[in-house]
């Protein structure tokens, strides 16, 4: 193995979920060049990780969008030569890239569109047996038999815990901003606040996140809030139901107001992450920082739950769930997932994460 491509471009917690795969890669093949192509505008977060020799960002609906971008974004990928092409993503349009890049081996879903033209070897996802990470790395199933001198390398690479948690290695200058943007907190834990997430009925209640960061602040704990530059008003809701606690020197609104890589640095160094189900989410826990996850409509059982410290604060509802991604409204018109999930009991998890020693 000279060259690997590893195409992901779904959302940020996709991209994050395959680092396990990458770490996987590199142990076995040390000395192969591993390109990483992602969703337009994530390369930046991935542009320290060691086991790549490139990130690629596919900017599908910006500077490559049509045709035309797709073809040369193409090209330029036909003229690595790849060895092997491991292709995460169900579309159309990752399928035929995956054909014409021109990879000696070529491995995808069998569920992908077009995967017996596409593909070389197409496996099975499982998705429901499989956990997202356990899916992505079940691509590598069919090297076990074309690449039989590097089974027992393989073997004890998907075996090896410190292997298959997705370290994220981030740019020095965003772990400096991070510093100089919390400096000025007074003593006590930091708590993140996520509110916002790509679907709406993915957000739990600007009235929950409020109870829970007022009662950190009063508790001694200092709040970051965090949000993409369009979840801006979700923020500005979770404020507004703070009353004077967001006033507090303890509260810093940083929402839309980062990069990627910074927003990650930020996030490493906060002692509990409080967080709807989204791409962030993933941010946190592939750090080993404790998360307090809001889930509504979507599952544990999906396999898209944050690992290690974590906890999933949901609810049983018949109804759940009611999607993968969730909606822009609920299927059924009373948001009880989220609306009957009670803040007090969110707090106590919280605060559990941000004073462990008084847990004990």
């Amino acid at each position: 193995m000279r060259r690997i491509a590893v195409w992901n471009t779904a959302f940020l917690g996709d991209a994050v979920l395959t680092l396990p795969l990458l770490r996987v890669l590199r142990t076995v093949w040390p000395q192969a060049e591993i390109d990483f192509y992602v969703r337009g505008g994530l390369a930046p977060l991935f542009s320290a990780q060691p086991e790549l020799a490139q990130v690629i960002a596919y900017d599908k609906r910006g500077t490559q969008k049509g045709l035309t971008g797709f073809l040369r974004m193409v090209r330029a990928a036909r003229s690595r030569h790849y060895d092997l092409w491991l292709n995460a993503h169900l579309s159309l349009r990752s399928s035929v890239a995956a054909m014409l890049a021109g990879a000696r081996m070529r491995i995808g879903y069998r569920e992908a569109a077009l995967s017996g033209l596409a593909f070389r070897y197409a496996v099975p996802r499982r998705f429901s047996e499989l956990q997202e990470v356990e899916r992505l790395l079940a691509l590598l199933e069919p090297l076990r038999a074309t690449q039989r001198e590097d089974r027992a390398a393989l073997d004890d690479a998907l075996h090896d815990p410190a292997v298959l948690w997705p370290e994220l290695t981030l740019p020095l200058p965003a772990h400096a901003e991070a510093d100089r943007l919390l400096a000025s907190f007074p003593p006590g834990p930091i708590l993140g606040l996520n509110p916002g997430s790509v679907w709406p009925t993915k957000r739990w209640t600007a009235e929950g996140f409020a109870h829970v960061a007022t009662r950190a602040v009063k508790d001694g704990a200092n709040v970051v809030l965090f949000a993409a530059p369009d979840e801006i008003p979700e923020v500005r809701a979770v404020r507004k139901h703070m009353g004077e606690a967001a006033l507090s020197s303890r509260v810093l609104d940083l929402s839309g107001k980062t990069s990627l890589p910074v927003l990650a640095a930020l996030i490493s160094r906060v002692q509990c992450y409080l967080t709807n189900d989204s791409g962030p989410m993933h941010l946190a826990w592939a750090q080993h920082v404790p998360v307090t996850a809001i889930f509504g409509p979507t599952v544990r059982a999906l396999g898209f739950f944050p690992r290690g410290q974590s906890t999933v604060v949901e609810i049983d509802l018949p109804c759940r769930p009611c999607g993968l991604h969730g909606h822009k409204s609920c299927p059924q018109k009373h948001f009880r997932c989220m609306k009957d999930i009670d803040p007090e009991r969110v707090w106590n998890d919280v605060r559990s994460k941000l004073y462990p020693w008084k847990a004990l």
